[in-house]
């Protein structure tokens, strides 16, 4: 794997940024909604501007929020938000394996900060080892504006309708076939990987709705990777393989 030292980092930077732009732009119209929740729940534009920048998670937010309407305890509302975020540990443990071994520890804290599921995604499709200044990149201009959404969801959100705030989200569907796309059209098992993930998920929705959306996405993401990995492993050349090779090609 390329190590670190060899990173060009301003490319890396600036690829980041390029790539986040459309995330932000989903996540400050989601974000709107999330905003009437935080505004239900008693919190100022401030608190919720604040709240989105530290979490920067939909289901999370939006459960904390509604637990705060309700006046739950610090305790409820630490293990519910854990739960739904429960997701990212498993993106988080899937990135570590695109990290260059002699990546500082800051770093991956920094990257672990801010791991959604569109920023996962678009990292995740970079080739070969991932820069830590590709993430900061994406998150420099994804997180503010779900952020800034937030807190003006607050302050303006209950203006618009309910159904333009609803139109504006499908800009973060259309982020994610942009990500899905391109490497199942050149992959056949991809593609399938892809089908199947949205069949197993209609059916987990379907016969298994007494779990939440955070736990039945934990579930499909351990049991599809596992199949995949089992059914379709990749196998990395050894060095010396490799070396062979690219001599019998010379």
């Amino acid at each position: 794997m390329q190590p670190y030292s060899s990173f060009d980092h301003s490319r890396a930077f600036r690829r980041g940024l390029s790539d986040g732009v459309p995330i932000g732009l989903g996540y400050f119209a989601v974000a709107f909604s999330l905003g009437i929740a935080a505004r239900s729940a008693g919190l100022s534009p401030a608190q919720g501007f604040i709240a989105s920048l530290l979490t920067s998670a939909s289901a999370g937010e939006y459960a904390a929020f509604t637990l705060i309407a309700a006046r739950a305890t610090l305790v409820e509302l630490a293990l519910i938000v854990l739960v739904a975020n429960a997701r990212y540990l498993l993106m988080s443990c899937a990135l570590t394996q695109r990290l260059a071994p002699d990546m500082p520890f800051f770093h991956r804290f920094l990257i672990g900060l801010h791991v959604t599921d569109e920023i996962f995604g678009v990292t995740i499709a970079q080739p070969g080892a991932v820069d830590p200044f590709y993430c900061y990149g994406a998150m420099l201009t994804a997180i503010p504006p779900w952020a800034l959404g937030t807190g003006l969801g607050i302050m303006l959100g209950n203006l618009l309708p309910l159904r333009a705030v609803s139109a504006l989200s499908v800009a973060l569907y259309g982020m994610f076939l942009a990500i899905i796309v391109p490497p199942a059209r050149k992959d056949r098992v991809v593609a399938c990987l892809v089908f199947g993930g949205f069949a197993a998920s209609y059916a987990a929705e379907r016969l298994l709705s007494f779990l939440s959306a955070g736990n039945r996405t934990i579930l499909l993401t351990v049991v599809l990777s596992a199949a995949a990995a089992a059914l379709f492993p990749i196998h990395d050349d050894a060095p010396g393989d490799a070396a062979e090779g690219a001599a019998k090609e010379a």
